[in-house]
């Protein structure tokens, strides 16, 4: 793989298509036979379903490996493992009978682990009944540490820990009992809010994302990382293109999430248009902050590829007034949205 950071769409999708996709797939491949032998049924079936139904949080994260220059391809192992960690967490989570915090807060432990190489892996199963996963969550940290462990991680290490501690906050809140889970969102948001254009769910959406993380590690493999740039990246992506990628998340998943009961971040706006109204603000800020960054062009890329790519997404036809937002947010974030919005849905045909 070229060690040039894409500046246009049609280089980003050709790199991609031809390099990104395939490495993913590959350790997908490896990392479904190891979900594949853990002997306990329950961990088994949610490893497994994380991955069959996840699959393109992976694809889509490792688009950072190209800012990783000749690392690349440890870029890729880092993003499939950590982002597999984290869909395997949130499914076990989702899953939960006990509803405890302190068995949600001891899962996510292994993603403080996961960025750091000199901490040891521990039982983090201890508060749950089923156990025995055959290191498969023990292999997944290692693989993320063995990747850092290659460079000097100092510099990103603070905004790293911020990330993945408003992350952790943020599952352990979303899982506990139903009537809890909105009072204590609320109580977090006052905690922690720095940004009062925010609602709490808007915030809670910006802590839910790994981008951030992929960016700041990819940098890093890259040798292309100071202090300076780590905490420009940090600010420069949350909250506005980290919530912005969320609420895309949630708002494709609205159908499915009144059926199950789940917790669901759009359904807090008053209506659509606020809804709409919203997003588009999210659009514009991030392009705002992440334009003074380096290879800011690449950046931009990500927020119009975001939005393209959520927007082709085939739940999108079940929607309420799904055709007016969507052409609204394509047109608010720029013509390469429309790019990756045509590239995605074939993508999906070609799948069929």
């Amino acid at each position: 793989m070229r060690n040039n950071v894409p500046t246009s769409s049609i280089t980003l999708l050709k790199s991609l298509q031809s390099k990104i996709f395939p490495a993913v797939e590959k350790e997908l491949i490896y990392w479904k036979a190891k979900a594949t032998a853990i002997p306990n049924q329950e961990l088994r079936d949610q490893a497994l379903a994380s991955i069959d139904s996840k699959k393109f949080h992976c694809q889509g994260g490792a688009v950072y490996a190209l800012l990783a220059g000749e690392r690349n391809r440890e870029a890729i192992k880092f993003i499939v493992a950590y982002q597999t960690i984290s869909d395997y967490l949130d499914n076990l989570c989702d899953r939960s009978t006990s509803l405890d915090p302190a068995d949600f807060r001891l899962l996510h432990e292994s993603l403080f682990c996961a960025l750091d190489p000199d901490q040891q892996t521990q039982n983090y199963y201890a508060l749950r009944e089923d156990q025995n996963d055959n290191g498969y969550l023990h292999d997944l940290v290692r693989t993320c540490q063995v990747q850092l462990a290659l460079v000097e991680r100092h510099v990103a290490k603070p905004f790293l820990n911020r990330l993945v501690s408003l992350y952790t906050d943020l599952q352990v809140h979303k899982h506990v009992d139903i009537r809890e889970r909105v009072p204590r969102l609320e109580n977090w948001f006052k905690e922690e809010k720095e940004d009062d254009e925010l609602a709490w769910y808007e915030f809670a959406a910006a802590s839910g994302s790994t981008l951030t993380v992929f960016c700041l590690v990819s940098y890093l493999l890259g040798g292309k990382l100071d202090e300076p740039k780590a905490k420009s990246i940090f600010e420069g992506y949350f909250p506005y293109l980290q919530g912005l990628h969320i609420m895309l998340d949630y708002y494709i998943d609205q159908k499915e999430d009144v059926e199950a009961e789940d917790l669901n971040f759009c359904f807090y706006y008053p209506n659509e248009e606020k809804m709409s109204q919203r997003l588009s603000l999210f659009i514009q800020k991030a392009a705002e902050q992440v334009q003074p960054l380096p290879d800011s062009s690449f950046h931009q890329m990500i927020r119009q590829g975001l939005v393209g790519l959520y927007l082709a997404d085939p739940k999108v036809k079940y929607l309420f007034d799904e055709t007016n937002l969507k052409k609204h947010l394509l047109k608010t974030s720029g013509t390469n949205a429309r790019l990756f919005h045509l590239f995605t849905k074939l993508y999906y045909k070609m799948r069929k």
